[in-house]
């Protein structure tokens, strides 16, 4: 028998894929992605005529639906409907987010400062899970899309964990935390995923406290990290006002370095009045 070519198998796989929507509101457009908890389609709500992704899961993945139904939240995509198919998968409806993911935005060159912003509001919609009981377990910049329109989202918490139960290893390896390895995530693993994300952003020639920042928060002994996202967030704004910050303690020059960049007009006004007054000195003795 001769062997299937690459694109006959890539078509088979899309078949196969593909969900029957038959008993269904929902008529099939085509697929936007496929990852390891499910595939995404975009499909036609024919009830309420218009676009939404839709996602097809394993049974044993329902509690995505459920969990991203409870969390609402701007940061977390919406849930507008669930069911099962007739071969027994599940699926939920959510609404279609355009846009980039946190790394191909990175890769457009945008300021650092727009950057950090960026990241800084991905955060708010982890804090705000915990604060309700769970965690996302698989936190990366593959995971996080900037929409047209300016919204930032956390996206794919086929991962996400109730805070109680411990359970089976999700995530993804250069992401995740020691402890999530084990099988025993915390809160303290999103900030760990989190940290190795803003890593991530930084790349080559950051200031050392940025990275002093990131490597907190992505500490191999949870201990070490940061206790909460919001003290992350604390402390990258901290950094982005120019103020001295907790994960780096600042030897004297650079120290004030970073007070005259951030006092510069006040410098540059002392610094021409001083010259001026040099000058008239200067005149007056003549």
């Amino acid at each position: 028998m001769d062997e299937l070519s690459d694109s006959v198998l890539a078509h088979l796989r899309e078949a196969v894929d593909l969900p029957d929507l038959s008993q269904t509101r929902y008529e099939w457009i085509g697929q936007l992605g496929r990852g390891g908890m499910g595939t995404v389609h975009l499909v036609r709500d024919t009830q309420l005529d218009r676009e939404v992704a839709l996602k097809v899961v394993e049974s044993h993945s329902a509690a995505e639906a459920h969990t991203t139904a409870r969390l609402e939240h701007p940061g977390i995509v919406p849930v507008h409907d669930s069911g099962t198919l007739p071969d027994g998968r599940l699926y939920f409806a959510m609404k279609r987010i355009e846009g980039i993911r946190l790394d191909q935005y990175r890769d457009t060159g945008p300021a650092h400062a727009e950057l950090l912003r960026v990241f800084l509001r991905a955060c708010e919609p982890v804090a705000y899970a915990h604060a309700h009981g769970v965690i996302h377990c698989d936190l990366k910049p593959q995971n996080i899309m900037t929409g047209k329109f300016g919204e930032v989202l956390v996206l794919d918490w086929g991962a996400a964990k109730n805070l109680d139960p411990a359970g089976p290893i999700a995530g993804t390896p250069d992401f995740i935390a020691p402890e999530q390895q084990a099988g025993n995530p915390t809160p303290l693993s999103d900030i760990f995923s989190l940290g190795r994300t803003l890593e991530a952003l930084c790349g080559p020639g950051v200031r050392r406290a940025l990275m002093a920042i990131a490597q907190k928060a992505a500490a191999t002994n949870p201990a070490d990290r940061y206790p909460s996202v919001e003290a992350l967030m604390q402390d990258l704004r901290r950094y982005m006002d120019g103020e001295p910050v907790q994960a780096y303690p600042e030897p004297l020059l650079e120290k004030a370095a970073r007070i005259l960049t951030r006092n510069q007009t006040l410098v540059l006004l002392i610094v021409s009045y001083i010259a001026l007054r040099v000058l008239l000195f200067l005149f007056i003795r003549r």
